[in-house]
């Protein structure tokens, strides 16, 4: 099955540690973005493509009106093979009351992603958050109250001045509210984001600390009925995220909106950041980004941020060489060795980067 990923690149306020594209909210401008996305949508219907999850990323889609969610939906469901699917929409605790979050679901929405990265209001409001955690506490109840039983939330881990009690009150916070799911993201800070600066660098956690905080969230998550399913995901049984594994396991999806990436037809590419052409143009524009991608290495790349990781029998003749070098690092910790799977442990999901591509080198 195929994911859908619709991108809505409008903010009330641009978090300073964002990097993603986006652009202050216009009432007239969302209109004619989401008239063009309905266009987009409606090109694909003579393929007769099936989909099973459909994401509303950001940005901040919680911005739109519950109409526009529906009139996106329906185009949806015209449009393509539609199976038993997974829709999730991004909301920011400030742009979600009661009547919207109803008027979500009843549109068909079945699974809301909140931002909620902190419990501390301190935190918070160095992160640039609209919103302080009752905000954020009432939203998932709101959300549980108009008929919500998948909900997620995101952390942030190791911002400016948190500290190890601070994340533990955080995430006890959070485990507290009737959650499925929960995203817990390490700072990073982006070049040319208002946080690259030596004030923030010197505030936010050092790479001691920062292991130490994510160690300590996968203990207390696992602890709460959370498993580990990915680097930064955690979810009960059965909650994983079906859209978000698309990426991690090789499956195809189609990105609609500006700076939406997509996998589909055996190549990568994008739409540019760019909302003026995509509102104005007949359809958005395609930026290949690779024509014809390794899908070994791919599946190594990807499937190593899975906790469950990967299956040596589909390397091939690399098999014995990747795990000739996986148990040296298998003493340190960081990986484990099975006879037919590799997989990295939260010690080693700390320095995947380097462990990945140090695998990837054998192929």
């Amino acid at each position: 099955m195929t994911g859908l990923y619709i991108h809505i690149p409008f903010c009330a306020r641009k978090c300073p540690y964002c990097d993603f594209y986006s652009l202050p909210y216009s009432k007239k401008l969302c209109e004619d973005y989401v008239s063009a996305l309905v266009r987009n949508i409606r090109h694909f219907a003579p393929q007769g493509i099936s989909i099973d999850s459909i994401y509303f990323g950001g940005g901040t889609p919680s911005l739109l009106y519950s109409s526009q969610v529906k009139a996106i939906l329906d185009a949806v469901g015209d449009s393509f093979d539609v199976h038993d699917p997974e829709i999730t929409l991004e909301a920011n605790p400030c742009t979600a009351d009661l009547r919207k979050l109803s008027e979500y679901r009843e549109a068909g929405v079945n699974r809301l992603s909140l931002g909620v990265q902190s419990a501390n209001d301190t935190e918070l409001e160095k992160l640039g958050r609209l919103h302080d955690f009752k905000r954020a506490e009432k939203a998932v109840h709101d959300a549980v109250k108009a008929g919500f039983e998948n909900i997620s939330c995101d952390i942030m881990l190791g911002t400016a001045q948190q500290t190890l009690i601070s994340l533990e009150n955080s995430i006890d916070a959070l485990i507290n509210l009737p959650l499925q799911h929960i995203s817990a993201y390490m700072l990073k800070i982006e070049k040319g984001t208002p946080y690259d600066c030596d004030e923030v660098r010197s505030a936010a956690a050092d790479d001691d600390l920062m292991s130490e905080m994510y160690l300590k969230t996968v203990q207390k998550l696992a602890d709460a009925g959370f498993e580990q399913y990915e680097i930064s995901n955690f979810a009960k049984p059965g909650f994983e995220s079906r859209h978000n594994l698309k990426y991690w396991t090789g499956e195809s999806y189609i990105g609609i909106g500006a700076s939406a990436h997509s996998f589909f037809g055996g190549k990568r590419y994008f739409c540019p950041k760019d909302v003026g052409s995509f509102v104005s143009g007949e359809l958005q524009a395609e930026v290949t980004e690779d024509e014809n991608p390794d899908l070994t290495e791919e599946y190594v790349m990807f499937g190593l941020r899975l906790a469950k990781g990967i299956r040596l029998d589909k390397l091939g003749e690399n098999a014995e060489m990747i795990a000739q070098k996986a148990k040296l690092y298998e003493k340190y910790g960081l990986c484990r060795l099975t006879e037919d799977t590799l997989s990295l442990t939260p010690k080693g999901f700390l320095v995947s980067n380097s462990l990945i591509a140090e695998f990837v080198q054998c192929l």
